[in-house]
């Protein structure tokens, strides 16, 4: 929208008689808290969707009873605004986050529009896990009328409409064998009929067609190449590129349907390399694969299955010197992985319910909902890092890394049966500095598994003594106040006198890893002033 269109959309919402389930009006004059933008964004969003409208509005600068314009000052710097988008999809249902936010520089004063989404049909919006709605004007948790009516939202499944000129001279017949083998493989109790099946009574009975007729699922995973075209504007394509330390491009193939025999052929692309224990002792083998088979198929074999096909993107394999990275366009519907690994169970939302039922018959995957938490557990043993989720930019985004980070902490924390998976999740993304939500710092510090305060977080003490890493912790935590006070003067005892410089190089060593440069200036600065105040008295 240009700024005459929003100017009007303002006027029109501001002339409404009173405020509706699906535009709120906020002072907001000098700040506003996050946690409650969070939770009127899903408020707002489930309400859009349960009203069939195109967007809701969350209205900053304007009074709330006769709606004048009085200003905010709210977020006053675009970057600001920028990162509130983030903030918020780090905290919805699918990353789910703002259409935009508007600023209007108006006579009367600063106003901020913010645009937000209907909430998917079938997926209501959370914000950190719970449901929110409307009561006229008042925010009020989502009840159960209302999320069933969210939920009850279905579309027609893509890969399950037939293709109405395609035929079985349309299917690759090494594919069809392929399935034959791979349904026998899964249905050892119906060898014997299989063999007197027919094509057409096989993908019948696997459930790749309808009746004989072909289906979108046919044409993926059985099609020939040149059949890809029955199922446009959907690009039928699996995509492995290898790069190398720099990130540049040294090889790439690219293979089309059918998917039931690319997924070898990029396999097969794929240099699952030794990797080799740099450590003394027992604890280890000599050297594994860099990568577990079942976890590559896996993720393969997921991007095909959560595809969304209509959004006409390719799935991607990028293999680096020691990381995979497997890309499918399409949000990721459970919503979280935490969500998967703590269910571990079937979802009860596909979006490609036939497809992903297919594959499940003609062993492409095992059993449809235990595939993630399997991948993260092939990592866990093998002591490697957890594999690691985006769903940012409407895709996912599943990166594997083939080795060892930590040696000692990784060991340990695969080994201790004290640790549950999901804790092992959590100290995974302290391993790798990511951000934690406020309910897994208060488990992790409750189990003492960890120190710090937000966002510099790190191991404890119990976990360091039982990983070998007390010198880590220690340079971590940094030394009390006292002890860089003593340093200082002791440098200063011994050569009369110290330079700022001096005093920099002095600590800047000994302060915690976790701070940047700017951090460490600054805490240097407290200490001299500190200092300085204790010579003066």
């Amino acid at each position: 929208m240009n700024a005459k269109e929003l100017v009007e959309k303002l006027a029109e919402l501001r002339a409404l008689p009173a405020e509706t389930e699906i535009i709120e009006f906020k002072e907001a004059k000098t700040s506003f808290p996050f946690d409650d933008l969070g939770k009127y964004f899903s408020a707002l969003s489930n309400e859009a969707n349960l009203r069939s409208v195109d967007c809701a509005w969350l209205i900053f600068g304007i009074e709330n009873k006769h709606h004048d314009i009085v200003g905010t000052q709210y977020k006053r710097e675009r970057k600001e605004l920028n990162k509130l988008k983030k903030g918020i999809a780090d905290k919805t249902t699918d990353r789910t986050t703002f259409i935009e936010i508007h600023e209007l520089k108006l006579p009367e004063g600063r106003v901020l529009m913010f645009q937000i989404p209907p909430a998917p049909r079938g997926i209501p919006i959370a914000w950190e896990g719970h449901y929110y709605a409307r009561d006229n004007e008042s925010l009020i948790p989502l009840n159960i009328e209302k999320r069933r009516r969210i939920e009850a939202q279905t579309e027609a499944d893509w890969s399950a409409v037939i293709c109405p000129d395609a035929s079985i001279e349309d299917l690759d017949d090494q594919a069809i064998a392929k399935a034959r083998e791979n349904y026998k493989v899964k249905f050892p109790n119906k060898i014997a009929e299989v063999e007197s099946w027919n094509d057409i009574t096989f993908l019948n009975k696997a459930k790749v067609t309808i009746k004989g007729k072909i289906t979108r699922t046919a044409i993926i995973l059985l099609g020939k190449e040149e059949s890809e075209h029955f199922v446009n504007p959907a690009d039928i394509k699996i995509r492995w590129i290898l790069k190398d330390s720099k990130g540049i491009e040294k090889d790439y193939q690219i293979e089309s349907c059918p998917f039931l025999l690319a997924v070898d052929k990029i396999y097969i692309k794929i240099r699952n390399l030794r990797y080799r224990y740099m450590k003394e002792g027992t604890l280890f083998p000599d050297e594994v694969d860099r990568y577990e088979p079942f976890v590559i198929r896996e993720a393969i074999n997921n991007c095909i299955a959560h595809q969304d096909y209509t959004l006409g993107g390719r799935i991607n394999v990028v293999e680096g010197e020691d990381y995979l990275i497997f890309t499918n366009a399409g949000s990721f519907i459970p919503g979280s992985v935490e969500k998967v690994i703590k269910d571990d169970a079937p979802e009860e939302k596909y979006r490609n319910k036939f497809l992903a039922a297919a594959m499940v018959n003609l062993n492409m995957v095992d059993t449809i909902g235990s595939g993630i938490k399997k991948m993260f557990n092939f990592q866990r043993v093998r002591f490697f890092p957890l594999p690691e989720y985006d769903f940012s930019e409407n895709r996912v985004k599943v990166t594997v890394i083939g080795k060892v980070l930590d040696m000692d902490y990784a060991t340990v924390l695969a080994r201790d049966s004290e640790l549950m998976l999901e804790e092992i999740m959590m100290l995974d993304k302290i391993q790798k500095r990511k951000s934690i939500t406020s309910a897994e710092v208060s488990h992790l510090k409750k189990r003492k598994l960890i120190e710090g305060i937000k966002p510099n977080y790190f191991i404890s003490a119990k976990v360091a003594q039982k990983t070998g890493q007390k010198a880590a912790y220690t340079k971590a935590r940094g030394f009390d106040k006292r002890k860089y006070l003593e340093l200082i003067t002791d440098c200063i005892r011994q050569h009369n006198n110290a330079e700022r410089k001096d005093i920099d190089e002095l600590l800047w060593n000994v302060l915690p890893d976790w701070m940047t440069d700017k951090q460490k200036k600054t805490k240097i600065n407290h200490l001299l002033t500190g200092l300085s105040s204790t010579l003066s008295d």
